[in-house]
Parts: C-alpha cells; sequence; structure tokens
C-alpha cells in the first residue's frame, strides 16, 4: 500500500497495472491525453489503436470472454462512447466482464452541453451493470476496484466510467487497491442433497449448459459426470463450447435451426437441469420449447446471480453457485445411469455431419468439413450474426471453454473485432472469423488493426449479396416483394490485399479445401472471399421453401 503524489491518468494506469491487465483496446481522444501519457511509461500494457469504437469495444469483450477478467476499453466522449455502446450491450447480454472507461468533459463544464457532453450514467444505466463518473482522482483505486468486483461477480457483464478530462490531470495522493478476484460461490449442501434426490427420480432428464463461467475444470467435472450417468447434455445458443462436444452425452446446441429430434427430447423431459443460461428467447424458441411455467417438467435453475433464479422462470430447484463450484459438487453426485445421453449423442453426429447438396455450387457445408480435417481441435471460431453462421453452429465440433466466440446478443460485425482480440490473446492458436457481407462490412476496418498488430488468424467472408436472414423473414412474412435487403459488394479479396492481407476468391465447393490449404501456408491475417448463393439461405431449407410455406 502506497501514498505518493502522482495525476489521474498515472493513478488509473497503476490501478490497471495492480488488476493484472495487459492489454486495451482503444480510439484515441483529447479527453483522456492523460491516461495515453501514462500508458507510454507503461510497457506491461499494450495499446491496441482500432479504427472505430466499436471495435474496440466488441475485442474488450471477447477478451473478458477469453480470460474470465475484465477487457479494457478506452473511447472518447460522446460520439465514441456511442459507438462503443454496442460492446456494452453485447457483454451485458452475453454476461461477459467488460470495462468502458470514457472520457468526459471537465467537472467545470458539466450540465452546459459542453463539447460532445452525454449524461454518461444516464446512458448507459440501462445497459450496464454500474455505470458511474469519477469525479475525484484520489478515489480512482476504490472505483476501479470496484469495476473489476462488478464486472466478474455474480452475472458477469460490463461497467462503464467516465473520466473528466481535468481530473484525469489533478495531481494527488492515492491509495493503490491489490487484485480483485472473483468472489468464489460454492454449492450448498442441502440444496445438492434436493438435487441428488430429484436426479434419483428423474426418467428423462436433460442437462442444458452455458452461459458465463464455464472454464477447463467445469467443463471437465460436468462432462465426466454426464459420461458416468448417461444424461443428455445440450449447449445453450451460443454456447457449445461450455462443455468438450466429443463428450460421449452431448446432444448439440439450442438456439436458431436446432436438431429436430434435440427439440423433442426436450419437450419429451420431465426434469431439465439447467446449469449456467439465463434460458433466453434465442435458447428456448421464444419462450416456447420452454415455457416459463412448464407443466410436467421440473425445472432445477443453477445461476451465479441470485437475481436471475426466478426472474423469469418458475423453478422446483435454485441453487446459485458459479460453474466450477458446482460443477464439482455434481460430480459427486451418483445417480442412476441414463440411457439418454448416448442415443442423444449419436442424434448429434448424425446431425453435425456435413452432407453435399445436388445443384449447389458453393455448399458450405463441405467447407466446414474441409476445416474439420485441416483445423486443430482448438481451433477459436468467431463470428456475428447472420445465416452464415448457421453452417459452423451446426458442423463445427467445439473442443473446450473459449474456442467460440460468439454474441449471444445476435450483434453484426463482431467477428473480426474478436478475432483479433483472440489472436492477440492466443498468439499459438489458430483464430478463424467468420462474417457475412452484411455483417463483415460494419467492422471491417479492424482488418488494418489486425495487420498492424501482426495478427495470425483466417478471415471468412460468406457474400451472398444480401441481408440474408432479414430476406428469409422476409420471404416467410411477405413472399415476393423482397424489399431493403440486396447488397452491392465490394471485391472482398482485393479489399483484403489492400490491408495487406493475402487474399483468394472461391466460388465452387471443390475449390475451397485447396484454397484453405494455400491460406494456411501463409502468415498474418488471410482472407477467403466465398461467393454464395442467397437462394441457399440455412443448412437446411432455401430461399423458396419457407416463401412456400409463408
Amino acid at each position: 500500500m502506497e501514498r505518493q503524489t502522482r495525476t489521474g491518468g498515472r493513478i488509473l494506469v497503476d490501478q490497471l497495472l495492480a488488476q493484472g491487465c495487459e492489454r486495451i483496446f482503444t480510439v484515441p481522444g483529447e479527453s483522456f491525453l492523460a491516461v495515453l501519457d501514462a500508458l507510454h511509461d507503461t510497457p506491461q500494457i499494450e495499446t491496441v489503436v482500432c479504427r472505430q469504437e466499436g471495435g474496440a469495444a466488441f475485442m474488450a469483450c471477447a477478451d473478458g470472454t477469453l480470460t474470465h477478467r475484465p477487457g479494457i476499453a478506452f473511447v472518447t466522449r460522446g460520439p465514441g462512447a456511442t459507438n462503443a455502446s454496442i460492446g456494452v450491450h453485447v457483454a451485458r447480454q452475453d454476461s461477459q466482464p467488460m470495462i468502458l472507461f470514457i472520457g468526459d468533459v471537465d467537472r467545470g463544464t458539466r450540465d452546459r452541453e459542453a463539447f460532445q457532453e452525454v449524461d454518461f450514467a444516464a446512458m448507459f444505466g440501462p445497459l450496464a451493470k454500474w455505470a458511474a463518473r469519477i469525479d475525484d482522482a484520489a478515489r480512482i483505486p476504490e472505483y476501479v476496484a470496484r469495476a473489476y468486483a462488478v464486472a466478474m461477480n455474480g452475472r458477469p457483464g460490463p461497467v462503464v466510467l467516465a473520466l473528466p478530462e481535468d481530473m484525469l490531470l489533478d495531481a494527488v495522493e492515492a491509495t493503490d487497491r491489490p487484485r480483485v478476484e472473483r468472489a468464489a460461490q460454492g454449492c450448498d449442501e442441502g440444496a445438492m442433497a434436493q438435487l441428488a434426490d430429484l436426479l434419483a427420480t428423474a426418467e428423462r432428464p436433460v442437462a442444458i449448459v452455458g452461459g458465463a463461467g464455464w472454464d477447463g475444470i467445469a467443463a471437465q467435472d460436468f462432462a465426466a459426470w454426464a459420461d458416468r450417468t448417461g444424461v443428455p447434455v445440450a449447449a445453450a445458443f451460443r454456447r457449445q463450447d461450455a462443455i468438450p462436444n466429443a463428450c460421449p452425452a452431448y446432444a448439440g446446441n439450442l438456439g436458431y435451426g436446432p436438431n429436430p429430434k434435440l427439440v423433442a427430447r426436450i419437450k419429451a423431459a420431465d426434469m431439465l437441469l439447467v446449469v449456467g443460461p439465463r434460458l433466453g428467447e434465442a435458447t428456448t424458441d421464444g419462450y416456447a420449447l420452454i415455457t416459463p411455467e412448464h407443466p410436467g417438467q421440473r425445472l432445477i435453475h443453477v445461476h451465479p446471480d441470485a437475481d436471475e433464479l426466478g426472474m423469469t422462470y418458475r423453478t422446483d430447484l435454485a441453487i446459485c453457485a458459479g460453474m466450477a463450484e458446482f460443477a464439482e459438487g455434481l460430480n459427486a453426485i451418483d445417480g442412476p445411469p441414463n440411457a439418454g445421453g448416448a442415443a442423444a449423442h449419436a442424434d448429434w453426429q448424425a446431425w453435425s455431419t456435413p452432407a453435399a447438396r445436388d445443384g449447389v455450387a458453393m455448399d458450405l457445408g463441405p467447407c466446414v468439413a474441409a476445416m474439420r480435417e485441416a483445423l486443430p481441435a482448438d481451433t477459436i471460431i468467431c463470428n456475428g450474426a447472420g445465416n452464415y453462421s448457421g453452417w459452423w453452429h451446426r458442423y463445427w465440433p467445439y473442443a473446450a471453454p473459449g474456442t467460440q466466440l460468439a454474441p449471444t446478443a445476435g450483434a453484426m460485425g463482431y467477428g473480426l473485432p474478436a478475432a483479433v482480440a483472440a489472436a492477440l490473446r492466443h498468439p499459438g492458436r489458430q483464430v478463424v472469423a467468420l462474417a457475412g457481407d452484411g455483417c463483415f462490412l460494419m467492422n471491417g476496418q479492424e482488418l488494418a488493426t489486425a495487420v498492424q498488430y501482426d495478427a495470425q488468424l483466417l478471415v471468412l467472408v460468406i457474400d451472398n449479396g444480401g441481408y440474408g436472414t432479414i430476406r428469409m423473414h422476409q420471404e416467410r412474412e411477405f413472399p415476393g416483394r423482397v424489399s431493403g435487403t440486396a447488397l452491392a459488394n465490394p471485391d472482398f479479396a482485393a479489399l483484403g490485399r489492400a490491408y495487406g492481407c493475402w487474399a483468394e476468391t472461391v466460388t465452387r465447393t471443390e475449390d475451397f479445401a485447396p484454397a484453405l490449404s494455400r491460406a494456411q501456408a501463409q502468415r498474418g491475417v488471410r482472407l477467403l472471399h466465398i461467393r454464395t448463393d442467397i437462394e441457399v439461405i440455412t443448412a437446411g431449407t432455401t430461399l423458396s421453401a419457407v416463401a412456400r410455406r409463408g
């Protein structure tokens, strides 16, 4: 505990060091020059300069997902903060730890609608777990330590702290705070005994895993329990990496376009063991697959935030616990073997095995199969929103926690920034960014960031010439009346080369595997521009079929 006179900017950077921060993502602004000046003398923290605040915030969100400690972004007031708000929203809905620092107007000009002034506590209050403004430089250690604690504990999420420009220049004495760790959340013995009794009487139990806080230990313990008991395990929407998909009881993922056999298994279950997910709209198919009252089914809900338990769903047993702590306790429970796990896993294996589709020039299913053959099992797959992601959700086997970076909030433009963060965090791992043509151009400028920081990653741009997901909904609701969904796109391979990437265009299925091999022989950022037909709208249907059903 050391006291000395330092500027607010220096104090803030010292607190980040104390919390173990190794990297920040930023678009610089004059409102936090004192922080940038302190970073100049802090080689322990890498400053990643991004090209748009939304990209910087997505990178911070992804970094927090990978490390389980808050990803850090710095942006300037007004336009910078509003651009970054998308990352805060994703971190909130995805339950991922993140801290957004915003340079703000001087304290003396507040409430005059000064240049780029925004009331950030009011703006971010509904989006963040906590939004505040630091007016006293001596209290920076207190605020930063609290921000880390709030971001990590309970249901993880984003914190927003506004930093008045003049406050960062104040030279004051401040007492540093030590590193903050997530508070352990053990399991109540009585609750675990009740769970054991419920499991012993269940005839058709199904577990659903997901949410935040899954690490290698939690995944290993939970998979071991599922393997031993035979209870089928489904993954929540875009949380397919919660446990290794090689687990003999893994049953596949819920969300958009799930395996009909898995849907039937969920409907037939007499007990649902929900570990981690909030049971949101996507996972439950609009709260219809699993209804808030779930008649005929007992529901055990395990979540790290007590406020989440019972908020939407009637629970027969609520357990407030961390994922690792619960999985360890669960693994000690002996239950009667259940034959459903092996059958559910076989159903998933059949569903997740790509088959060629006749008459399709560019068939993404065999492309995913080629990637499965060529890329390591621990590849990190990063994607934003769009139907293109469905091929990987269905066909790619996720090996362990931290191999899927995908926004449950459904935000477009997430995939490339997330991949940049992943490549910098794990330089020895294979990282793949997936993006549709619409999705890619929302943050394609971050190719410049990837190249500048020598990120090693593969980018796949799936180009069908339209906002495909919206077009699909349009054909279902208003067949044949196409409006507002067509896109005129650039040559994405040429665009990639302009940024300094290695790039090729692929138009036929049989050309993908050789192009992938050539890409893998290169260093740096490699981009494959994959042209597809929008008629082939998902892995299982076509636009024409959707329109006929509509």
